[in-house]
């Protein structure tokens, strides 16, 4: 016995054939449904917290009696760094980022079903047909600063922190 192998593709153009309304149903709710609205793209719109520098870690992280090698280790290279005339070192860190996203989709549906019959005997004329379109998308822009101010003592470890964030 000789099996042949359905692809998709054969299956659809024999169901085509057969029973067209029957592809068309099972067909609606395919494409209507892998599309997705405005707030499905904002939602599915990448963040960026893992990677980014917050207050959060400052306060969890940041301890008054840390080496400066460690406040590397959790904060990075400062942007400033100034010395006073006692020898303290104070660590500017300021961070400022826009993000931009834009996530879009598009969709469209359309098809027709057609029918008839020889001259001569009974004419069946039928005609179905119909288009859908629908296109979403979301667009998001966040601006943040967060200043980090951190004061050494002279043996090079952390005496005082403080910091300030905003977002817009």
């Amino acid at each position: 016995m000789k099996h042949k192998l359905l692809t998709v593709s054969t299956l659809i153009v024999k169901l085509s054939k057969r029973e067209p309304f029957l592809l068309f149903l099972i067909l609606i709710p395919l494409f209507l449904t892998s599309c997705m609205t405005a707030t499905q793209h904002y939602q599915s719109l990448p963040s960026t917290q893992e990677r980014e520098l917050t207050v959060g870690i400052v306060q969890k992280e940041i301890k008054t009696g840390m080496s400066q090698a460690d406040v590397v280790s959790v904060l990075g290279s400062p942007n400033i760094v100034t010395r006073d005339s006692e020898g303290k070192e104070t660590w500017v860190y300021d961070k400022v980022s826009t993000e931009y996203y834009y996530s879009r989709d598009t969709g469209s549906i359309s098809g027709g079903v057609g029918g008839g019959g020889t001259p001569g005997s009974s004419l069946i004329l039928g005609l179905f047909g119909g288009t859908y379109g629908r296109e979403s998308g979301a667009y998001a822009q966040k601006q943040k600063t967060l200043t980090i101010i951190i004061k050494f003592n002279k043996e090079g470890k952390v005496d005082t922190f403080s910091y300030h964030a905003s977002k817009f």
